[in-house]
C-alpha cells in the first residue's frame, strides 16, 4: 500500500513540473536564439514553430532556409553557419 501510494504520488510529483521543464527549455532556447546573427535568428523564427515528431530540426530548416535562399533574402555563403546555431537552440527547446 505504501509503495502504491509513494508511486502515485512521484507520477503526479513529475506531471505537475513538466510545464515548467518545457517552459525553461523554450526559454533556454529563446535566449539561445536571441545570441544569434540576424541570419540565424532569421532561421529559428521561422523554422523552430515547424519542428515535430514528424518534421525534425534539420528537416524544418531546411524547408524554411529554401524560400530564403531563393528570394535571395539568406545569402548562400552563410545559410549553413547560421543553419547550425539555429539547430542548436532548437535543440534546447525539444
Amino acid at each position: 500500500m505504501r509503495l502504491q501510494l509513494l508511486s502515485s504520488f512521484l507520477s503526479v510529483l513529475a506531471l505537475t513540473m513538466l510545464p515548467a521543464a518545457v517552459q525553461a527549455d523554450q526559454a533556454a532556447a529563446s535566449a539561445c536564439a536571441g545570441k544569434l546573427s540576424k541570419e540565424g535568428q532569421m532561421l529559428y523564427e521561422k523554422a523552430a514553430p515547424t519542428v515535430s515528431p514528424t518534421n525534425n530540426i534539420k528537416d524544418a530548416l531546411t524547408a524554411g532556409a529554401r524560400p530564403l535562399l531563393m528570394t535571395a533574402t539568406l545569402a548562400r555563403g552563410g545559410a549553413r553557419d547560421a543553419a547550425e546555431a539555429a539547430g542548436e537552440c532548437m535543440k534546447l527547446a525539444n
